[in-house]
């Protein structure tokens, strides 16, 4: 189960699939997203598609000599744009495929406008969704809900994704989902309603163990997304934001032009590939290595080129010593930028304070810690807010709850009333009242003995002790011990055997914390293969936006008077 692989696989088929000759790439918005994260332009280039087009743009030049592989999602906009191409064709012949199911009077209102016969195919193919790591995908969401219930398009397109995905793995999975979320109960009925309608897509090769699909709600877990990471990919989305593998690093002080924005992909990244998952620590002596590899390999200035075999030494190998020159100024860049944001923002301190909040359950310890902290002049309001959410979210109910206090330092500290608010909109999303599962305290004696043996030996690292919940959960699961009272099936039939094929599936998007803990899992688990998916991946600012577009916030209290208005819709 590699999403990566599969996308990939659909890409290469349509690009073979119209024979040699020149061709174009003719995409949407959403598909041009979907393409860019498998494969880079020069890697299509050598596949014959010299030009990448979008159906929407309305200047495209008329080149009757190029064939256009046409890849869209099946949406009226697009099938309306395709009707105006056929109509007045720019290229020779059409190969169209759609990234998922299409209907009927769709594929006749094409036929209708084929007027001169240019259209040599139209097929599903299933990549529908954003592939980000082997085991995670996203559909680039941002707002789902509105409130506690799903926004109505975005219900549809995260129905269409989560099936496309299904299809494109070839699982036909028994679903179960949490039951504390009418959200997930709703994404699980309509997943079931598409296998059920389009069942002979999903007449797969029977597995002995049913593939699972297991449907969360974010608001189960809203520490996980709180918090600073200190793991390579992590941490860049953490500190710097990556958005379909792309970063910005355009306000870095100095930045030269040529990496003002960077990629990093795991695909053609070896670097990347092999320290995404390692500390920070880790990295800073790995990019140390990378650079005395690349001064050893480095053309001397002196260098002869006395002789023709001389010259074409040079020539072969200067396009590897080029990309290798690239990704290390890239990685030291970035790295670089990582360590000024850390020292700047005061982040160690910061993080192992939000560590102690997500994971002990010292009380006075965790508030004059935050106190303290909330002082400092180098903490950000970004940070101190987090800091008063992770507070609040654990000692909601603590009989000495310092909430008003630290609310009031906030205040005093001069974080906006936008950081105050959200606070008390970040306990109504994910507190003790909604959440289905008790996030802090171990349930059982193993648990209890487990977190005492660890606060005995020490921690092997301060500032990722952190598990997220969804550890806990892919544990039982794989296990047979998920409660079926908390996580129920859908439908009379349920699963005898430890399942072998785990689609996780978080509403309000899943984290890089938590794509490591499935990566690790997948790793030392035999026989299990899981793959993790979310509306979006969740940064802290992200995961805060995320909230304030579901207009939680408009009903949350602060202490001061201004009225708030409702999120407006991204």
């Amino acid at each position: 189960m590699n999403v990566v692989f599969a996308v990939k696989q659909y890409v290469s088929k349509m690009i073979e699939d119209s024979g040699p000759g020149m061709k174009v790439l003719l995409m949407d918005r959403e598909t041009t997203g979907i393409v860019s994260m498998v494969y880079t332009q020069s890697e299509i280039l050598q596949k014959e598609v010299y030009l990448f087009e979008r159906i929407d743009s309305q200047n495209r030049e008329i080149m009757k000599h190029l064939k256009a592989i046409c890849f869209l999602r099946p949406t009226k906009e697009n099938v309306d744009y395709l009707i105006q191409e056929l109509r007045r064709p720019k290229y020779s012949i059409y190969f169209i495929y759609f990234s998922n199911v299409i209907s009927k009077s769709d594929v006749k209102s094409l036929a209708e406008a084929d007027e001169q016969e240019v259209v040599a195919e139209v097929q599903e193919f299933y990549g529908d969704y954003i592939a980000v790591n082997p085991h995670l995908f996203s559909l680039n969401i941002l707002g789902c809900c509105q409130g506690r219930n799903w926004d109505p398009a975005q219900l549809s397109r995260t129905t269409q994704g989560l099936t496309a995905l299904l299809l494109s793995l070839k699982k036909c999975p028994m679903i179960r989902y949490q039951l504390s979320s009418e959200a997930a109960k709703r994404l699980a009925e309509c997943v079931k309603q598409v296998i059920t309608k389009e069942y002979e897509l999903f007449e797969f090769r029977r597995t002995e163990v049913p593939p699972l699909l297991l449907i969360l709600d974010r608001c189960d877990d809203a520490i996980t997304p709180l918090l600073n990471q200190w793991t390579y990919q992590a941490m860049v989305h953490e500190l710097l934001g990556i958005n379909n593998n792309r970063i910005d690093l355009s306000r870095v002080p100095g930045i030269s032009k040529d990496l003002r924005e960077v990629v990093l992909s795991a695909e053609n990244d070896e670097f990347y590939a092999n320290n995404m998952y390692l500390n920070f620590a880790e990295i800073g002596s790995n990019i140390k290595n990378l650079m005395e590899d690349f001064q050893k390999k480095k053309p001397k200035e002196q260098q002869k080129l006395e002789s023709i075999a001389d010259m074409k030494a040079f020539v072969e190998n200067y396009p590897q010593f080029k990309k290798m020159s690239g990704t290390v100024s890239k990685h030291v860049t970035v790295v670089g930028e990582l360590s000024r944001l850390v020292s700047e923002r005061n982040l160690l301190e910061v993080s192992e304070v939000e560590q102690e909040l997500a994971c002990q359950n010292d009380h006075s310890s965790a508030l004059q810690n935050v106190k303290r902290l909330l002082q400092n002049p180098k903490v950000t309001e970004f940070d101190a807010a987090r800091l008063v959410m992770l507070y609040a979210l654990h000692y909601e109910r603590h009989s000495s709850n310092s909430l008003p206090g630290l609310i009031v330092d906030l205040r005093n500290k001069g974080v906006s009333e936008k950081y105050r608010k959200l606070v008390s909109a970040v306990v109504e999303y994910g507190g003790k009242r909604v959440r289905g599962s008790d996030l802090f305290s171990p349930k059982d004696a193993v648990a209890i003995t487990k977190q005492f043996l660890k606060g005995l030996k020490g921690v092997e690292n301060v500032y990722t002790q952190h598990q997220p919940f969804l550890h806990e959960t892919l544990d039982h699961l794989i296990k047979g011990k998920l409660k079926e009272n908390l996580y129920p099936y859908l439908g009379p039939s349920t699963l005898r055997d430890r399942p072998q094929d785990i689609i996780v599936f978080v509403i309000g998007g899943a984290t890089y914390e938590e794509a490591l803990t499935v990566y690790n899992l997948n790793r030392t688990t035999a026989g299990v293969r899981i793959v993790l998916g979310g509306t979006t991946v969740h940064n802290t600012k992200s995961f805060l936006e995320e909230i304030l577009a579901s207009g939680l916030h408009s009903r949350s209290k602060e202490s001061s008077q201004v009225p708030s208005r409702p999120a407006s819709r991204r």
